[in-house]
């Protein structure tokens, strides 16, 4: 049995919780190609298209690695035979942007929020009064990261790539005992692009179940079917990397949503949010007009006044204004009180 979390999150101006439409973040991360004008026409994108917040990640090549630390062997990878340092010094947003970036996002009626990755970059954002935080699975076991994030007194939003059961109850904990009091996780698959297989959905209940908080997903899988299908599931907020064409390249551009498919995902989640309701047997408003059209029994040869009912003059047809199917084994060798016409619906007060 799901536990239901009755506590709304403010991000920002949107509350966060399962009575509310599901909050939907467009991430930009590298897919601006070290150009400011890009990075702004994406922040453009996301609000034509319904996000409701557009995010950032705040980091530097330095503050992420060293240069000669590690090439990337995977030969499955999108980065196959990058350097790790060479491929965060393409992909990083310049923090000379993020004014700018936070001001057009503002002038958009758009949330704009970032990622940090390291301590220097949280006190960065909070000079330009960032209103809540993400935490990066790669990150979420960077304790004195978490630490500092939470004495912010600001909301946080955690993904669970990459982490085990014990070390996400670590990182849930390190939050809480520095003053986190409102924390979204955030179901994630942190392979790029992540299958549909890979996704397990089924965790997002049960993720709300053991941490008492709201569940969300970060979703790296191509299009939107997985992001929909976690709105069934209870997921409240849907994280999607965000570009403009990825025809124009950009290290995520691959498994990235091009602006008609990012507002049909904030379509398609609002109408799967709509869609859960509540457990209900009964017939909806909407359905009652359609009653009349289920089968009953009808007339279907001429009957003269006193003769017999029987197979060959009735059937059970639609549409519903006639005795209910139920009653067919009751009526026959009943009599008939009047003339009846083929099409007439049977009723009890036509028959003895």
């Amino acid at each position: 049995m799901n536990v239901e979390i009755t506590k709304d999150i403010k991000l920002g101006t949107k509350l966060i919780g399962s009575k509310h439409p599901p909050f939907i973040i467009a991430e930009m991360s590298g897919n601006h190609n070290h150009s400011l004008e890009k990075a702004l026409s994406i922040i453009d994108a996301a609000a034509e298209s319904g996000a409701d917040a557009i995010k950032l990640q705040t980091y530097t090549a330095d503050t992420l690695t060293i240069k000669g630390a590690y090439t990337i062997s995977d030969k499955k990878s999108l980065w196959f035979g990058r350097e790790l340092y060479d491929l965060y010094n393409e992909a990083y947003t310049p923090w000379e942007w993020h004014e700018a970036l936070f001001k057009r996002a503002k002038e958009r009626g758009i949330l704009c929020f970032s990622t940090p990755f390291d301590e220097s970059s949280v006190d960065f954002l909070e000079s330009l009064g960032n209103p809540f935080y993400k935490i990066a699975s790669f990150e979420n076991n960077y304790h004195h990261l978490l630490s500092k994030v939470a004495k912010t007194g600001k909301p946080v939003i955690m993904s669970t790539g990459i982490t085990t059961l014990s070390e996400l109850s670590e990182s849930v904990s390190v939050l809480k005992e520095n003053a986190c009091t409102d924390l979204i996780l955030l179901k994630c698959t942190s392979s790029y692009p992540a299958s549909p297989e890979s996704s397990n959905l089924r965790t997002i209940p049960e993720m709300q179940n053991r941490f008492s908080c709201p569940i969300g997903l970060s979703d790296h899988t191509m299009g939107i079917g997985v992001a929909v299908a976690a709105v069934a599931l209870g997921a409240v907020v849907v994280e999607k990397h965000f570009t403009l064409s990825r025809a124009e390249g950009g290290v995520d551009s691959a498994f990235s949503l091009e602006p008609h498919e990012l507002k049909q995902l904030v379509e398609e989640s609002k109408r799967a949010w709509l869609s859960i309701g509540n457990v209900s047997y009964e017939i909806t408003e909407e359905e009652k007009k359609s009653i009349s059209f289920k089968r009953s029994i009808y007339i279907s040869a001429n009957i003269k006044k006193g003769e017999v009912i029987n197979h060959n003059n009735i059937r059970i047809i639609r549409p519903g204004f006639g005795i209910a199917p139920k009653f067919y084994e009751q009526v026959l060798d009943k009599t008939a009180k009047a003339d009846l016409k083929a099409g007439t619906p049977l009723t009890w007060d036509l028959i003895t």
